[in-house]
């Protein structure tokens, strides 16, 4: 039966498929629509986005390894002084 029911839906499509002009193809309304929706809801994403963005308090945490570098030659020179006094 699932057969005899596509069938159907196919013969009543075949008067539709006359009536398309094969020179001008267009997306029409409903291309439209969901282009129109596509848009308005990544307008609203990059919004919302914006908000939170705005929302984040981040400070940023000192580099291990530039601080390393900064206290290794200080403690050089210490130690330095410690062997030589």
């Amino acid at each position: 039966m699932p057969d005899m029911s596509a069938s159907l839906a196919m013969t009543h499509m075949v008067p539709l498929a006359a009536e398309i002009d094969n020179d001008k193809v267009t997306p029409g309304v409903l291309g439209f629509i969901v282009f129109a929706a596509l848009a308005l809801g990544v307008w609203l994403l990059m919004k919302s986005m914006n908000r939170h963005m705005g929302k984040v308090d981040f400070e940023e945490t000192p580099d291990p390894s530039a601080a390393t570098a900064e206290t290794t030659p200080a403690a050089a020179a210490g130690k330095g002084a410690a062997k030589n006094g």
